[in-house]
């Protein structure tokens, strides 16, 4: 297929700068069974949109403040350079990869100071980035860049304001407990502890993954194929109590639906052998349309962006005609798209 094929017309005005308030109030979108039935809901009527003995699976990762402001420092008596860096992978308790501007003023061996005493050395460099080791590891580095750095707002929201107290809260779900994101599993954005007590009472279950999205989640597709596109690698696990409550819940006849791309991924990534296992391991798994998903029977995810893997993983599940009228729909209803946008719910066999 041609990535051309995913694409579509998305007014900017759209692009949402700020979430719903509360967070469950978003729209929601829940396009339903092979024909793609499209019905406009709100998130709080999720425990209504499913049914007692389902499975949700949200991604619990949690988001470091991974953007850097730092200054390089002086070179033969000439003036300090102001560096802008957002981490991007862990390498080690020490390593992180990261993209640095204007990444030209930078070499191997120069030294990045940050806020509080925080400093890193470039260890190498690349044309796309660079490897910095700090001066602080573990925790203690954890610390740190919280201490330092802002929260890392996607570009289609950097590009139009600057991040600001607010996101420290918003661009955190209440998921959050392992650190190691520098980008939101932003279905996981809609819950509140009310919805998750209504899902509760409904009957409807709820585990966790772990998946530490990487800055390659905002990377344009490039290839003209999508078969030619090469897809990042992210670290997830899947523990084996969260393995067994999934397909505890299955065999009973619950279905089991994702919040979220990223957990859906961690769990496919997990059931490559055809049947669930526990699993801790880069993935780099791309779902296009023709996969045959194996765990995921719906799943509740946001508004993705034109000819991006996302989109092209949601039109696997439910088809590419069916998900192209549904955003068109979404489109002239003026919902919201992107990380602080609505969502949908997708159920491909009603």
């Amino acid at each position: 297929m041609n990535v051309s094929d995913f694409d579509f017309d998305l007014p900017e005005e759209l692009i949402a700068l700020r979430p719903a308030r509360p967070r469950d109030s978003a729209r929601l979108l829940v396009v339903c069974g092979p024909e793609g039935r499209l019905e406009d809901r709100r998130v709080t009527d999720l425990p209504d949109l499913l049914r007692a003995g389902d499975i949700l699976v949200a991604n619990d990762t949690r988001v470091l403040r991974a953007a850097l402001l730092g200054r390089r420092a002086s070179r033969a008596g000439g003036a300090d350079v102001e560096i802008e860096v957002n981490l991007n992978s862990r390498l080690s308790p020490s390593e992180w990869s990261a993209f640095a501007r204007p990444g030209k003023r930078l070499r191997e061996g120069d030294i990045i100071s940050f806020a509080g005493a925080l400093s890193a050395i470039v260890a190498d460099k690349s044309e796309a980035e660079v490897r910095l080791v700090f001066n602080h590891s573990g925790d203690e580095l954890d610390a740190a860049i919280e201490t330092a750095g802002v929260m890392p707002l996607p570009p289609y929201i950097a590009s139009k304001r600057a991040p600001d107290a607010d996101d420290a809260s918003d661009y955190q779900t209440m998921f959050a407990r392992e650190t190691g994101s520098v980008a939101a599993p932003t279905a996981g954005l809609h819950f509140t502890p009310a919805l998750l007590e209504s899902l509760a009472k409904a009957g409807i279950h709820r585990e966790t993954v772990t998946l530490h999205v990487n800055a390659g989640t905002f990377l344009p597709v490039k290839a003209e194929r999508v078969e030619d596109h090469r897809m990042h690698a992210e670290y997830a696990e899947l523990s084996q109590a969260t393995t067994d409550a999934i397909n505890r819940a299955r065999a009973a006849g619950g279905r089991c639906i994702p919040i979220g791309t990223t957990a859906l991924r961690t769990l496919e990534s997990a059931a490559a052998s055809g049947e669930l296992k526990s699993f801790s391991a880069d993935t780099s798994i791309f779902i296009t349309p023709g996969y045959k998903f194996r765990v995921a029977d719906g799943l509740m995810t946001n508004f993705h962006l034109p000819k991006s893997t996302l989109f092209m993983l949601v039109s696997a599940m439910m088809g590419l005609d069916v998900m192209k009228r549904a955003y068109a729909h979404a489109v002239k209803e003026r919902y919201r798209f992107f990380s602080y946008g609505d969502a949908c719910l997708l159920l491909p066999n009603g």
